[in-house]
């Protein structure tokens, strides 16, 4: 494939199961993309294509494909935010039931990430995204911040998007080399798990300097595996309160076209 191709990005589907009792849309399997996310990547003049789970559900079965075979077509994976992440993926059982997350998300994602590591493709995780990152190389999680983590800066609120708070990057890290600057700057946060212990081969590249909770990393082990905990999706261009996350979209882009 000629190098100055359009690149082709892999976006993990977001998963609504059926409800019980439930009639119309809400009886079947929705396996959707959030908009922001899409156009975010999107921004960058490449195509974006969703990766669809297999679920029990329907009518093709789990060994009608493989998903090395989209490791192999596309160029890169996002893994977008939404559900938790289970506390049984690494070894927990859920203190509430609404934390229980979905596992049948967890094994679709995990196994699509384990794809493109070893196709050597890279892998963005967003919000929940870099949460299954470090669980996926045997890292934990808080399972909820205020009752586990403590007091600090607000992770979560009822503004949803509009919602902020500042993270700084680690000096001498890649994000700093990416961003051309030791700081950091405002970010949309909206989450109420986090990293606990720090998987295999994974580095710190950011934090919230006002409770030091861990806002993004880094796999060593492999050209570009990184997550970051906040929502780079929901930026809007000219929003001066917030960190332009383009040279992080960039440094991804660049990573897929190496990658080829």
């Amino acid at each position: 494939m000629a190098r100055n191709a359009t690149i082709r990005i892999g976006l993990s589907a977001r998963l609504f199961h059926p409800q019980d009792g439930a009639t119309g849309l809400q009886s079947k399997t929705l396996q959707v993309l959030e908009q922001s996310i899409a156009h975010w990547v999107m921004s960058r003049n490449v195509l974006v294509l969703m990766v669809p789970s297999i679920l029990k559900d329907g009518p093709i079965h789990r060994s009608d494909i493989r998903l090395r075979d989209y490791a192999d077509f596309l160029d890169g994976l996002v893994l977008q935010g939404g559900a938790d992440v289970s506390p049984e993926a690494y070894g927990e059982q859920p203190l509430r039931a609404d934390w229980a997350g979905d596992r049948v998300r967890d094994a679709y994602e995990m196994e699509l990430l384990h794809e493109f590591v070893e196709a050597g493709k890279p892998v963005l995780g967003i919000c929940r995204g870099m949460q299954l990152i470090n669980v996926a190389f045997g890292g934990s999680l808080h399972q909820d911040i205020p009752t586990q983590f403590g007091a600090g800066a607000t992770h979560q609120a009822d503004a949803y998007d509009l919602h902020s708070h500042a993270v700084v990057f680690t000096e001498g890290g890649q994000f700093a080399r990416w961003f051309g600057a030791p700081g950091g700057g405002d970010v949309v946060s909206i989450h109420h798990q986090c990293v606990r212990a720090l998987g295999r081969d994974l580095v710190v590249e950011a934090t919230a300097p006002e409770d030091g909770m861990i806002e993004a990393i880094r796999h060593t082990g492999h050209r570009f595996v990184v997550g970051v905990q906040w929502h780079p999706e929901f930026y809007a261009a000219g929003a001066t309160r917030l960190l332009d996350c383009a040279p992080l979209l960039d440094a991804f882009h660049q990573a897929a076209r190496n990658a080829r």
